[in-house]
C-alpha cells in the first residue's frame, strides 16, 4: 500500500541525454568605423545558412 498523498515525492536524476544542451552562437560582426553598412544576405545565402543550422543539430 502506498503512503498518504501528502507525502512529498523524492527527486530523481533525469535520464542521460534528456537535459537541454545549449550551443552559444556569436552573432556579432566587427565593422570598421569608416565602413559602410553591409548589405543583408540574399535569399540563397539565408537558405544555405538555415540548411547548415538544421544539419548541425
Amino acid at each position: 500500500m502506498t503512503g498518504p498523498s501528502s507525502n512529498p515525492r523524492g527527486e530523481h536524476a533525469p535520464r542521460p541525454g534528456v537535459t537541454w544542451e545549449r550551443e552559444i552562437a556569436r552573432t556579432e560582426v566587427v565593422v570598421d568605423d569608416g565602413a559602410t553598412d553591409p548589405a543583408p544576405p540574399n535569399r540563397e545565402t539565408r537558405r544555405a545558412l538555415a540548411r547548415a543550422r538544421r544539419k548541425r543539430k
